[in-house]
Parts: C-alpha cells; structure tokens; sequence
C-alpha cells in the first residue's frame, strides 16, 4: 500500500493517480508507487492513465531530498531516470491527464508518455531546471531530444522557457488541450481507443520507433551515475 500513488482498476485502463502534497512533487516514495503500479498495470495488461491533483500534475522533484546532499539528489534523478525509461518502453500506452502545473519532473512524465491531455488554464508547464540553478542532467537531455523539436529543446532546457497548456501543444509537451471538466473523460475516451489496438504490435512497434532514443537515454543514466548532481545556489 502507498498512500502517495493510488491506483484503480477498469476494463480497460487503469488509473494511477499521484497524491503527494500541495507540489505534487516526485519523492522516493512517488517513484516507488509509480513504479509499483505500472508493474500492476502490465500484469493486467491494462493501458495507463497517469494524472495528478486538481490544479498541479507534478511541480517536479522533492526539493528538500534534492538540496539535502548531491548524493541524495543523484539518487532520487537516477530512479526518476529510470521511471521514465520503463514508461517509454512500457508494453501498454501511456496517456496522463496533466491536471494543471507540470515543471522539471512532472513535464519530464509527459515526455515519458505516449499522450499527453492537459487542461485550459493558467497553468504551467517546462523545465525550469537552469532557472532553480541546476546544470541539465543527461538523462533529461536525452528525454527532451526524444521528444521535442531542436528549436524548442533549446528553449526549453537551455532557457528554461515555460509555456501555457496551448504553447505546451506547439513545443511537444503536450497533445491536446481540453476544458477542466472534459479531461479524465477525454483520457478514458482515449484509453478505450487505445484498448483496440493490437497489445503486441503497439509494444514492438513502439520499442522499434524509440530504440535509438532508449539506448541514448541507458547511456545518459550510466552518465549521471558517474557524475555530480546538484542544485546550485
């Protein structure tokens, strides 16, 4: 049991929801319940949804394991790393119904997943990385390559531009945008389009299309693994 993700089961999806706080933020725990639940969903051979709180998906990491020593941040980004390769080798789809804010690790979930729904609003979403004073891990540069255009990889991790949900669309963090009360409805919509594709097609076409990108981002951990990660002050 882990009172930080819970998970729910239907006939054909699985909900897998993050309750961790007012951030939403991305501690050991999360991970763990993540990485539990996704364990349960292939068993069950259910397509995802991943989604958050009313108003914030994920702020990102757990700020104070990430300040508490570069040991302790190396180890939290390296299992967050290693989340996101499971998610963009997962045999089932991934929609996650971003339900408000999405930074730093929250937005690196939507480039781990298969289909990105977020809601109109005020909301925000990139990766401030650089602006809170952290040099851009490999891993997350591999994941960005992955998923995003040149022009807003540059934007994005280097600058640490942060978008609307509409901009998210046009930069690669998000698919679609739909009203507050639309979006789990939108997701399990999507989910059940999901259900009718082949499973064993969808798994071995996906790991075909992201091979390259895969490989990059397992090197990118090991990179990490051997290097400092910190937040600067």
């Amino acid at each position: 049991m882990n009172e930080f993700v819970t998970y729910t089961s239907e006939e054909n999806y699985a909900i897998i929801t993050i309750k961790n706080g007012k951030a939403n933020a991305i501690s050991h725990e999360v991970v763990d319940g993540l990485n539990e639940n996704l364990n349960k969903a292939k068993k069950e051979n259910k397509v995802v949804i991943l989604t958050g709180q009313n108003g914030i998906f994920s702020a990102g990491f757990d700020l104070k394991v990430m300040t508490k020593s570069p040991e302790s941040a190396k180890e939290l980004v390296t299992k967050g790393s290693k989340l996101s390769l499971k998610m963009l080798s997962f045999p089932q789809p991934i929609i996650v119904a971003c339900s408000g804010h999405a930074i730093a690790k929250g937005a690196f979930l939507l480039l781990s997943s298969d289909y990105r729904i977020g809601v109109e609003g005020d909301f925000k979403i990139g990766l401030n990385e650089v602006m809170i004073g952290m040099t851009m891990h490999n891993a997350g540069i591999a994941i960005a390559k992955a998923r995003l255009s040149e022009v807003y990889l540059n934007r994005s991790v280097n600058n640490a531009e942060i978008y609307n949900p509409k901009q998210a669309i046009d930069a690669g963090f998000l698919d679609l945008v739909v009203p507050e009360s639309h979006l789990l409805p939108t997701a399990i919509k999507v989910a059940g389009m999901f259900s009718k594709l082949n499973k064993k097609a969808h798994s071995e076409t996906k790991l075909k299309v992201r091979k390259q990108h895969l490989e990059n981002l397992e090197k990118a951990i090991e990179l990490d693994l051997a290097g400092d990660i910190s937040i600067n002050s």
